[in-house]
């Protein structure tokens, strides 16, 4: 009886939670609708807004990345992406499951192991390499080398909270083809600002926190990469090495055109909750 009843309701809140999920969901949808409607600079050919599309990204990072490689080609499909979270929501899963191969590092170990027990299959065959460690500028093309990056990997992404400028510009040796960073959109983008360096510090939940726009998107200048976009939620910013843009992306590549505010609540997750798992693939 006291069990029936226990199932009840643990059924009643994940329907709640479903409907609210869904319900913010549909919020999210109906707000870009009307700002891709009334912002024309938004919908410029070319313009890569329209193409933003959740899979398992956190935003609209799963269809941006796949049409910046559809323009400039894929390559040889590998990837290395840090910190790679709990392995249901990140820039590279998507490509994961698209027969791409790559490397994932994060700190924690509770994630990671995580990781292990839910991408087993792609870890078994080779697909996934994983590694436990923090980032930074001191260690990162050791675990590069360790992790077998090739040293034009496809794309490189950056989601460390903090020190994700000092990483990325402590990347000498590799030359990713694209590089998506995570960007601090409470700076606007007339203003420089990097938050200190600090090996052993981390977010403080705070919007003290990693780099503003101007400032990445000149260290790119410096690197060899143009500011290709940055996602309608105003977390991610979007690079091209400077040899592969063509005439695919239309200009001006700058800050003060892509820079997109700060719009956290455009960041919602799936009404379904996600989840991984051994699977079989079937042709």
């Amino acid at each position: 009886m006291i069990g029936a009843l226990r199932r009840r309701v643990v059924k009643a809140f994940e329907v709640a939670r479903f409907e609210r999920r869904a319900d913010r969901q549909r919020e999210a949808e109906r707000f870009v609708a009307e700002l891709m409607a009334r912002t024309p600079e938004l919908r410029q050919p070319g313009r890569l807004c329209v193409n933003e599309r959740q899979v398992w990204s956190q935003n609209g990072e799963d269809g941006v990345i796949e049409e910046i490689f559809e323009r400039i080609g894929s390559g040889d499909r590998t990837f290395v992406e840090f910190g790679c979270g709990n392995g249901v929501e990140n820039n590279s899963i998507h490509l994961l499951h698209q027969g791409w191969t790559g490397l994932w590092i994060d700190a924690d170990h509770a994630l990671i192991e995580r990781i292990r027990a839910g991408h087993a299959a792609f870890i078994d065959d080779g697909s996934l390499r994983l590694v436990e460690s923090a980032v930074t500028v001191d260690n990162v093309e050791r675990l590069f080398t360790e992790g077998g990056v090739p040293i034009e990997v496809d794309m490189l992404s950056i989601d460390i909270d903090g020190n994700d400028y000092w990483v990325w510009e402590a990347i000498g040796d590799w030359r990713p083809r694209v590089a998506v960073v995570e960007y601090n959109a409470m700076w606007p983008p007339k203003v420089d600002w990097v938050q200190s360096y600090d090996p052993y510090g981390g977010w403080d939940g705070t919007s003290h926190h990693g780099a503003g726009l101007r400032s990445l998107e000149s260290l790119g200048r410096r690197k060899g990469y143009s500011l290709v976009h940055c996602d309608l939620a105003g977390v991610n910013s979007f690079f091209v090495r400077d040899d592969l843009l063509g005439d695919h992306f239309p200009g001006p590549l700058n800050a003060e055109r892509m820079w997109q505010p700060a719009r956290y609540f455009l960041s919602v997750p799936p009404a379904r909750k996600r989840g991984i798992g051994r699977f079989e693939t079937v042709t």
